[in-house]
């Protein structure tokens, strides 16, 4: 049975904004921003949590700071388009650490990786273990050049 979820309310959002904005703020620093006493903020915080609508609290680490220089895209077709295939790709995919998202997407190629990676060398061993992989047929790679925009969270508005 799929649990019945609450409406979310003008308070709820607003708690979901400030959270994805900073998950490390107190419970009574939250109640203050959204203008609710602490115990009952954190309750709502609980229930968010219990619900689904909140996945997880972690750090964003810096890239630069920790030697990863660089960003690349990177298309993949497969040789084939069966359930094994997708399948032998996604548990394939999950042991190359430089592929930090990757999506299964519709249109001229299967799946579009992230990766996080040093430099040039490193781009090319970790796009060699790519390429290697069973059923891959095809790579097109773009390197970031410049991010103009950071993922800053959901859009919540009303």
């Amino acid at each position: 049975m799929i649990a019945k979820h609450k409406t979310l309310d003008k308070i709820d959002r607003n708690i979901l904004v400030v959270l994805q904005n900073n998950g490390r703020i107190s419970n009574v620093e939250l109640s203050k921003q959204v203008n609710l006493s602490p115990s009952p903020c954190l309750d709502r915080v609980k229930r968010l949590e219990k619900e689904g609508y909140i996945d997880a609290y972690y750090a964003i680490l810096n890239p630069r700071k920790l030697g990863y220089d660089m960003v690349a895209y990177v298309s993949v077709t497969l040789d084939k388009t069966t359930t094994d295939s997708f399948e032998q790709f996604q548990r394939d995919i999950l042991s190359i650490e430089e592929v930090i998202e990757c999506d299964m997407v519709a249109g001229g190629f299967d799946y579009l990786l992230k990766l996080c990676i040093k430099n040039m060398k490193h781009y090319r061993m970790a796009l060699g273990k790519i390429a290697e992989m069973s059923g891959v047929s095809q790579t097109h790679t773009y390197i970031v050049i410049e991010n103009i925009k950071k993922n800053i969270g959901l859009p919540l508005s009303n």
